[in-house]
């Protein structure tokens, strides 16, 4: 081995093994780590109006072992305890979602089609609901949860706190947690203001362990938003089809016959 080689190996050790003493040391604490989570959920929770715009990004492994990512944008409008919107467009995908207290509305413009179903309630129940009835994951969605901290920590076997960040130029802490089926990530604002900046969710059960990473910009609170806002009135021409039947599929952030992707 060359004088070169020797040297480069060295200064390799010295990094790998300064990553490891980070990782093992008093940052990696599980009670910062829940500390920290919980102030973001009591934070977020506590909001009476949320506005903010996301990116997010979903690999899946194809039979081949090929990893493919796909990415698509949005908007998140949210008043407590019952009115929520999100729409989002990516290369697949046209979609939004529309809750006003007494029904969720789901319009998709590629399949020029869109579903409803009554539920007077919460955003709470209507996150249970669409898990339910049409399957979807809605990865992010448990960020948004009044009783956040509790769905989040629900599976968790280990947490740490990796330590701090930059996600978007703004200073976050790191956290890592690792469950049964799935790790995910989380990167919290520092300071006053600990919202979710960055979000990565991966599989474990399935096969090249892919990933969903959501990346969450241009947060506000307390907007007063127009009533209009969470009334969904359906363009003409569409067509109406039931909440859990195949045309959900049609919905989804994936093109027709690609394999699942990453999901918590």
């Amino acid at each position: 081995m060359s004088v070169r080689q020797r040297t480069s190996t060295l200064i390799l050790s010295a990094a790998l093994g300064a990553v490891v003493i980070a990782f093992t040391g008093d940052t990696a604490r599980a009670d910062d780590a829940a500390k920290f989570l919980k102030a973001m959920t009591d934070y977020t929770a506590a909001q009476k109006s949320i506005s903010a715009t996301f990116d997010s990004d979903i690999e899946v492994i194809t039979p081949e072992l090929e990893k493919i990512q796909f990415t698509s944008s949005g908007k998140l409008q949210l008043t407590r305890p019952d009115k929520l919107k999100i729409s989002r467009t990516g290369g697949y995908a046209d979609v939004q979602m529309v809750y006003d207290g007494k029904t969720v509305s789901i319009y998709g413009n590629n399949a020029k089609a869109y579903a409803q179903a009554d539920l007077a309630g919460t955003i709470d129940q209507l996150v249970d609901l669409i898990q339910a009835k049409s399957g979807a994951a809605m990865p992010g969605t448990d960020l948004l949860l009044s009783h956040a901290y509790d769905e989040l920590m629900s599976n968790v076997i280990l947490g740490s706190h990796i330590g701090q960040g930059v996600v978007d130029g703004v200073e976050c802490e790191h956290l890592a947690f690792r469950g049964i089926d799935s790790d995910w990530q989380i990167w919290i604002e520092s300071g006053a203001r600990p919202i979710p900046r960055k979000y990565v969710i991966t599989s474990k059960t399935v096969a090249g362990a892919p990933q969903y990473t959501l990346r969450i910009k241009n947060w506000t609170t307390d907007e007063n938003t127009d009533a209009d806002t969470f009334v969904f009135k359906p363009p003409a021409g569409v067509t109406k089809v039931d909440l859990d039947s195949g045309a959900m599929a049609e919905f989804d952030e994936l093109p027709p016959g690609a394999p699942s992707g990453a999901k918590k």
